[in-house]
């Protein structure tokens, strides 16, 4: 027999079904407590009856007697065609950060920027945080290797990030305008971007 923190006994078998009157009266207790989760219902219906079942127990019980709701989604129809299709080289740069962890040395942040058209990563950088700074230090190392810094083209790519920290930091906000650049941000919840 287990005990509780508080010294009561609790009663219930750990691993079985519970019996059918307790089956019941799992459901009215759910029923009672329609906004709690199966792991909160076990606590509660633990602390009130002093009868233990598990939370992959109550989750079964909710399961078999149709309880379970599906959790709130958002639906979102895709469009067939992207709204504005790129056609050529430097036209639009994405970029964005990869997180990776080191163990034992923690995490570091990869900074990439890929070319839309060609799907060609053209500059990288792994970084020791997500700043502005480190957004900057990988544009300048993309404009070099694409030859956007010093050659004269018609229009400079423009950047498509999503709306991280550092893409709607103030620190951010001018760097783009002094390159000749225009930054559009990706919808939030818009997996096509």
């Amino acid at each position: 027999m287990t005990r509780l923190r508080t010294g009561g006994p609790i009663r219930g078998l750990c691993g079985t079904a519970p019996p059918d009157e307790t089956w019941a009266d799992i459901i009215e207790f759910a029923l009672e407590h329609e906004g709690l989760t199966p792991r909160e219902l076990a606590v509660k219906y633990t602390d009130e009856t002093q009868y233990f079942v598990s939370e992959s127990s109550i989750y079964r019980i909710l399961k078999a007697e149709d309880l379970v709701t599906a959790p709130a989604q958002i639906v979102m129809k895709a469009a067939n065609e992207f709204r504005d299709e790129i056609t050529r080289l430097n036209e639009l740069w994405q970029v964005d950060f990869t997180y990776l962890k080191v163990l034992g040395w923690g995490w570091f942040y990869l900074s990439a920027i890929l070319d839309d058209y060609s799907r060609y990563i053209i500059a990288w950088q792994l970084c020791m945080t997500m700043k502005a700074e480190n957004v900057t230090a990988t544009l300048d190392l993309a404009l070099e290797a694409s030859g956007c810094d010093c050659a004269t083209v018609v229009a400079k790519p423009r950047l498509l990030s999503d709306n991280g920290a550092s893409y709607i930091a103030g620190d951010l906000a001018d760097y783009p305008d002094e390159k000749g650049m225009n930054h559009v941000r990706g919808a939030p919840y818009h997996p096509q971007t």
